[in-house]
């Protein structure tokens, strides 16, 4: 049972953008926050950005003021707006949902609903 789908991932130059989305059930929207994680090969998942249901934001070191996350609560859609990719943001992007506490945090556990993943791929 697919609860997060997640889109808009492809191949880019450096420097370029990508917005991801991802469709989410009315059950898994209504969570306490959402947000966006990525693993590259051989290395450990990280928090890239998540978002609480008061709009509240939280950001990885590494991608902070190039990469914004939103939501659209009419269509129940989160967004990543990646702007000035790098090569070392070149990993597979899993969207995802969680209850377990009321505000934004990068923390994996905390998490319990988990899109398929897109992939992201930038080039030098």
């Amino acid at each position: 049972q697919v609860q997060l789908v997640e889109s808009g991932g492809g191949s880019v130059q450096s420097g370029g953008s990508l917005r991801l989305s991802c469709a989410a059930s009315a059950y898994t929207y209504s969570a306490n926050c959402m947000g966006w994680f990525r693993q590259a090969p051989g290395k450990e998942r990280e928090g890239v950005a998540a978002i609480d249901r008061d709009g509240s934001t939280t950001y990885a070191d590494s991608v902070k003021g190039r990469f914004t996350i939103s939501q659209d609560n009419t269509k129940n859609i989160l967004y990543l707006q990646m702007n000035n990719l790098k090569p070392e943001d070149t990993a597979m992007y899993y969207c995802a949902a969680g209850s377990a506490t009321p505000i934004a945090t990068l923390i994996a556990v905390d998490y319990n609903f988990w899109g398929q993943g897109t992939q992201v791929t930038v080039s030098s």
